[in-house]
């Protein structure tokens, strides 16, 4: 699974903090979840699509593993 939180925080112009404060997080947490370390709850994901204005399923795509 990966994930384009990073991408479109920087299209929008969001700092981590700004992301963070607005989904009620921390910076750290906004952090691993853009290094691919955390997979944001349920509700944090559904928090992300509405500041970011996505819908949820933009904010991840599938990318098998490779062998």
């Amino acid at each position: 699974m990966v994930n384009r939180i990073k991408e479109l925080r920087k299209e929008r112009r969001l700092s981590q903090e700004d992301l963070a404060q607005a989904c009620r997080v921390t910076r750290q947490t906004i952090n691993a979840i853009e290094n691919n370390k955390y997979d944001p709850s349920l509700q944090l994901a559904f928090q992300l699509s509405r500041v970011l204005g996505v819908p949820v399923d933009g904010l991840f795509s599938y990318q098998p593993e490779s062998d």
